[in-house]
């Protein structure tokens, strides 16, 4: 049998005489230098494998990670610039529309007042023009009041001299009585 001369030659520390390992054969010295040679070979294959494959496309996915973050922060500091650019137009807009509604109510309030002074004019004049009626009313009330005491004092002088026992003398009676309203 074929197999008889290699389990012969394996036969050893590492082997019993059936050709089964005994204890782990990882440990066995006998066997080190052909599980560093193959793990030699397995590394060099395994470094191969991710130089040529896994690291570049590692790299390329880390690359474009980094280029998006980059573009991202770009057009954050795009959409930055523009939202300030926004804000103070806002601002302005706002402070213009604060001079415009100052203006508007300065202009009402001219207005308001112009036709307060308006109104008060008329009114006074109105006021004036009553004012002035009234005192010719009331001039024409004295003098109405004026005749009226001359005659009810005529009449009372007239009564008092016939009541006294004289005569009375109309002309006489009108003359004192002038004299006594003259002051």
């Amino acid at each position: 049998m074929a197999t008889e001369p290699i389990a012969a030659e394996a036969v050893g520390k590492c082997v019993d005489s059936h050709g089964s390992a005994i204890g782990m054969p990882q440990l066995c010295f006998d066997w080190f230098p052909n599980q560093i040679f193959w793990l030699v070979i397995t590394l060099v294959v395994i470094f191969l494998v991710l130089s040529r494959v896994a690291l570049p496309r590692i790299a390329a996915i880390l690359a474009e990670r980094q280029g998006t973050i980059t573009n991202d922060l770009a057009a954050a500091e795009d959409l930055k610039a523009k939202a300030v650019e926004a804000e103070e137009a806002y601002n302005k807009a706002l402070a213009d529309a604060r001079a415009e509604a100052q203006r508007i109510a300065a202009e009402a309030r001219a207005e308001i007042q112009a036709d307060l002074d308006d109104a008060i004019a008329k009114a006074d004049a109105e006021i004036a023009a009553k004012a002035a009626e009234s005192e010719k009313a009331i001039a024409e009330i004295r003098a109405g009041a004026l005749e009226s005491i001359q005659v009810v004092a005529k009449d009372v002088a007239a009564e008092l001299v016939t009541a006294l026992g004289g005569k009375a003398d109309a002309d006489a009676i009108a003359g004192a009585v002038e004299a006594q309203l003259k002051g």
